[in-house]
């Protein structure tokens, strides 16, 4: 027997606002807050256990410096990879610059703290 990701869990100075964009992105909706001030995001019908992984926003003071050692990537599931990546723009998204040369197949993005993920070309099928 193997294990899958249940989850991942990412600390944010401000775990409302990356809630609300990430909820976006992904379709998702909130599942739950904790008494520190975690929310915890994921499908509206799977929920936690779901064939897709939950985000957990939880509060953090503590500075980043420099470029996270993981990242998210997300695909379209029902449009082109240029369409939704104006739709992402529009969310709050914003172009990131991590060593690319331009010739890659996907967008590097930031999320409103910042945090780095890419938008890739392949359109996929929702779940």
């Amino acid at each position: 027997m193997a294990c899958r990701i249940s989850e991942l869990v990412i600390d944010v100075a401000d775990p409302e606002r990356l809630a609300a964009f990430w909820s976006e992105v992904l379709g998702y909706v909130e599942l739950g807050r904790e008494d520190d001030g975690s929310i915890e995001i994921g499908p509206p019908d799977a929920g936690f256990g779901g064939p897709q992984p939950t985000l957990v926003l939880s509060p953090s003071s503590s500075p980043r410096t420099g470029k996270l050692p993981l990242h998210i990537d997300v695909n379209a599931t029902d449009r082109d990879q240029n369409a939704e990546l104006e739709r992402l723009l529009a969310l709050g998204a914003r172009p990131a610059d991590v060593g690319q040369t331009g010739t890659e197949s996907w967008h590097v993005l930031a999320d409103p703290e910042g945090n780095e993920f890419c938008l890739l070309r392949t359109r996929l099928q929702p779940l």
